[in-house]
């Protein structure tokens, strides 16, 4: 019987998510020629090939592809049977690790996590802030425990590595110059701004969103800059340069020169959701940690941030 070695097995998962063994690497701390050695050395294992060449590049043959296939069956069940160890304890030690994305640190993982000390005060936890289009490979990497990420639609469960949920829809605001001519209108259309030059990132999940929001209004915005930072937005768009969707929870205080108009006949949003390996979810600490995020969650839906 084969003797299995898990790291060998997500440094293939890596690579399959990745692409590049140099990509790879850099995932998972490690060197190229590391990543080289332990993936030939579980090819030696199993006794077939599991990459081929591809131009200057390498790919997953078919044999590769079957070896996955039951790695995450073989993954997840690892993960519940941690799950019903963890349950001896209560989930009132141990520690849980948060990856999220920066808007969403102040509003929702900071209020919980320090909810979380009042409830379970032997608890340790950790934040790890990174793009909304990162965390996942944190959360495959073993790197973090629970992702809070965005979604221009609810998440659906065809990824069997993830149990996700949503956490809240965030509403997005339009900014404009204050001197805008729909600057005074109290709820602009937005297929009224096709023409203008549009703020937003160049990939990632705010990009799908803000081209989502557009096309539900019939048009394809024309990007005329590339910005991910809000402050950097918000300015750009105070100094007319063009307007850009803010979400609400991005929306703190005011900028000068920018007015904030809610385009209520088009109820554009972003789904702020959670993820998990599979699962882990049952784990007590992950479930506290779970919880107190859906109740500062519930809390902020009932608030004035949300439209109703």
């Amino acid at each position: 019987m084969t003797d299995w070695d898990l790291r060998k097995l997500r440094v293939l998962r890596t690579l399959q998510e990745l692409g590049t063994v140099r990509a790879t690497a850099e995932a998972l701390s490690m060197t190229p020629s590391a990543v080289s050695q332990q993936l030939s050395s579980l090819s030696h294992q199993v006794g077939v090939a599991l990459l081929e060449a591809h131009g200057r590049r390498v790919r997953l043959t078919d044999a590769a592809h079957v070896l996955l296939r039951h790695t995450d069956v073989v993954l997840a069940q690892l993960e519940r049977a941690e799950a019903e160890l963890d349950g001896f304890v209560r989930g009132e030690a141990g520690r849980v690790r948060v990856g999220s994305f920066a808007t969403a640190i102040p509003t929702l993982v900071v209020p919980a996590l320090h909810a979380l000390r009042r409830t379970h005060p032997h608890l340790r936890t950790r934040v790890h802030q990174a793009e909304a289009a990162e965390v996942y490979e944190l959360l495959a990497a073993g790197e973090v425990d629970i992702v809070l990420s965005l979604a221009a639609q609810v998440p659906g469960d065809q990824d069997g590595r993830y149990e996700r949920g949503e956490l809240l829809t965030d509403p997005l605001d339009v900014a404009l110059p204050a001197g805008h001519r729909s600057a005074d209108a109290p709820a602009p259309h937005l297929r009224d701004l096709a023409e203008e030059q549009w703020i937003f990132g160049a990939s990632g999940p705010w990009r799908d969103i803000t081209l989502a929001a557009c096309a539900q209004a019939g048009f394809v915005p024309v990007q005329g800059h590339v910005a991910s930072d809000w402050r950097a937005i918000l300015d750009m768009v105070a100094a007319g340069l063009g307007v850009a969707l803010i979400p609400r929870l991005a929306a703190a205080g005011q900028t000068p020169g920018v007015v904030l108009r809610t385009p209520r006949a088009d109820r554009p949003r972003r789904h702020v959701v959670w993820a998990v390996r599979a699962g882990s979810g049952q784990r007590p600490q992950i479930d506290a940690a779970l919880s107190a995020l859906n109740r500062i969650a519930a809390d902020l839906r009932s608030s004035s941030v949300q439209i109703k």
